[in-house]
Order: structure tokens, then C-alpha cells, then sequence
């Protein structure tokens, strides 16, 4: 009896997530290893992301700010074109400290709209709906949580009002090229013709400092990953030991791809319950995540093959980054 009970499934747990599960198990058992970047954000993962973003060599953030910061009139004339009702929609929105200039300025000029923050955390969807309302008076909001996908399927059902959709925070970077491009040919076939995307685009540069944003100094990005281990352990009762496991980061200047691997320090095995052992060889990797850089030329070419119409772009500075508007057509 008592076997059995250790052998129990964990989907038979109150609140366990089947798809958690089988992403997890189906991408250990995979040729090579590799973790889905979604699970980063539990609550500890958004807390740990949101250290990772105070770093001084995590430029995305600071980049992108300038933009909000400094164009939040531009982009708010952008966004409102036509004056008609619209509702904003933001994908992974995540805390919203960029996204929440932008929603003052809206205000400012009296726009009508909805915002409508879609995120895979429910921590995060709930801090939204309790906060903003208290520090951005007369804000309408109301926030998703789940997939893009089908939040954006939901949202769209909400109201007949033209969207506005964000995709800040380089979040496309996070897809390999040909995922990335399906990524926004689906998104315009969630959209009709009018509808704006703005979409935030990390540009090529120098090497050296690319690298070190997904290599930091105090080794945040390090425990960034590493949690996701412990996700594992705690949610699925998997016995990963997370000392055994090494970040590695790596900037292909050619490819534009910056990639983060965990690797195994040693022989090794994982047991997750109601799944074959997972064997680690010494060396042997999970890839974790992808971090994509582009040119400027490839954001319009990727606007134009996915059927929108590029219409200005808004640059920090250092013209490190880009945020860039696209129109359904």
C-alpha cells in the first residue's frame, strides 16, 4: 500500500498542472534536453527577474524605458490613431513600469480604452488588477491569464474596439527565427486590419555587452535558471540537485543568438515521479532559453511577411533598441 501511495501520479494532486508536466517531462526526455522559458516566472522567478532587470549590465531595461519615458507622447499619438475606442493589450506584462507611462499618458489625453495585461502568472495578474487602478486613477483594466494565444482569443471577445497590442521587453527574442516569425504571422490572424501591434526588438551590438546581460556579475541570471529546477522539485516532486548543475552563457555576433544552457557537473539522475529516470551525462546540457538580436532590416521584413505594414520606430538613444510599430493590413 504504502508503494503504491509513493508511486501515486502527481496529476492526481489537488492544483497540479498536467501541462506543466508533461512540457517538463517531454523536453528532459528529448535529444537534446531543453526547458520551456514560460516556466521561468513562478514568484520567486518574477522576483528574481525583476533583480536581473535592476542589474547595471542588463541594458534591455533601462533601453526600453528611455523609449517610454522619453516618446510616451509619440507613442500614445501612435497607439490612439483615428481617436476611435481602443482596448491595449499587453503580452506578458509583467509588472508594467514601462507599459505604465504609457497608460498615464493615455489618460492624459482622455483616450478611450481598456487595458487588458495577459500574463502566464497568476501572481502577476493579480498584482496588476489590485495596483494600477490605485496609482493610475480612472484606469479601466482587466487581466488575463494564460497563453497568448488564447488570452489574445478572449480579449478580442471582450469588445468590437480596435486593439492596440503590446509586445514589449525583447519577448521575441525569446523564439528562434522561424518560431519567431510564425509567432507574429499568428498574431496578425489574430488581429483585423487596422489593428497595431508595438513590438520591442533588441538590436545587434557589440558583443561583449550582449553577453554580459545574460551573464551577470552578482550571478542572478544564474539563479534565475536554477530556480526553475526548484520549480521542478517542489511542484512535481522531482529531486534535482541544483548544485550539480552549471550556467553557461554563450553570443553567436553572426546569428545574432545568445543562448543560456544548464549543465550537468557530473554523472548523474533525475527522478520525476510517473516518468522514466532522467540520466545526465557529465557535460551534458539543458538548453534553456534563447535571447535573439536583430538588425533593423530584419524587424520590417519580419512586419511585412507576417502581412503588417511597418509605420515608424521608436529608438533609445544608443539606437541599442527598438520599439517599432506595425498595422494589420
Amino acid at each position: 500500500m504504502m508503494e503504491a501511495l509513493m508511486r501515486m501520479k502527481p496529476a492526481l494532486r489537488p492544483g497540479f498542472n498536467n501541462r506543466f508536466y508533461d512540457d517538463v517531462v517531454n523536453g528532459l526526455q528529448a535529444t537534446p534536453k531543453h526547458l520551456d522559458a514560460k516556466y521561468f516566472y513562478d514568484a520567486e522567478g518574477d522576483k528574481l527577474f525583476q533583480q536581473i532587470m535592476a542589474c547595471g549590465e542588463y541594458y534591455l531595461t533601462n533601453c526600453e524605458m528611455e523609449i517610454f519615458t522619453k516618446q510616451t507622447a509619440d507613442i500614445a499619438k501612435a497607439a490612439m490613431q483615428g481617436g476611435q475606442p481602443l482596448d491595449l493589450i499587453e503580452l506578458g506584462a509583467g509588472d508594467a513600469t514601462k507599459s505604465s507611462h504609457l497608460l498615464r499618458e493615455l489618460l492624459a489625453q482622455k483616450a478611450d480604452f481598456t487595458y487588458l495585461p495577459i500574463d502566464i502568472s497568476g501572481h502577476v495578474i493579480s498584482s496588476l488588477n489590485a495596483t494600477l487602478p490605485l496609482s493610475l486613477p480612472g484606469l479601466k483594466i482587466k487581466g488575463l491569464q494564460g497563453e497568448y494565444f488564447e488570452m489574445l482569443n478572449k480579449a478580442a471577445a471582450i469588445s468590437p474596439n480596435r486593439k492596440v497590442v503590446l509586445f514589449m521587453g525583447a519577448n521575441i527574442g525569446n523564439m528562434p527565427l522561424p518560431d519567431a516569425e510564425a509567432f507574429c504571422a499568428e498574431l496578425r490572424d489574430n488581429l483585423n486590419p487596422g489593428d497595431m501591434v508595438i513590438i520591442g526588438f533588441d538590436l545587434k551590438k557589440n558583443p561583449e555587452t550582449i553577453l554580459a546581460a545574460y551573464n551577470d556579475r552578482e550571478g542572478i541570471t544564474k539563479q534565475f535558471n536554477l530556480n526553475l529546477l526548484k520549480r521542478i522539485n517542489r511542484e512535481l516532486g522531482a529531486d534535482f540537485d541544483v548544485d550539480q548543475f552549471h550556467h553557461y552563457a554563450m553570443y553567436d555576433p553572426e546569428t545574432g543568438s545568445c543562448k543560456s544552457y544548464l549543465v550537468s557537473l557530473k554523472e548523474q539522475q533525475v527522478h520525476i515521479p510517473d516518468t522514466e529516470v532522467i540520466h545526465f551525462a557529465k557535460d551534458e546540457y539543458i538548453y534553456m532559453e534563447i535571447s535573439q538580436k536583430y538588425t533593423l532590416n530584419q524587424t520590417e521584413q519580419f512586419a511585412i511577411r507576417s502581412g503588417f505594414k511597418p509605420v515608424i520606430s521608436f529608438f533609445d538613444s544608443k539606437e541599442w533598441f527598438v520599439d517599432t510599430v506595425w498595422v494589420a493590413e
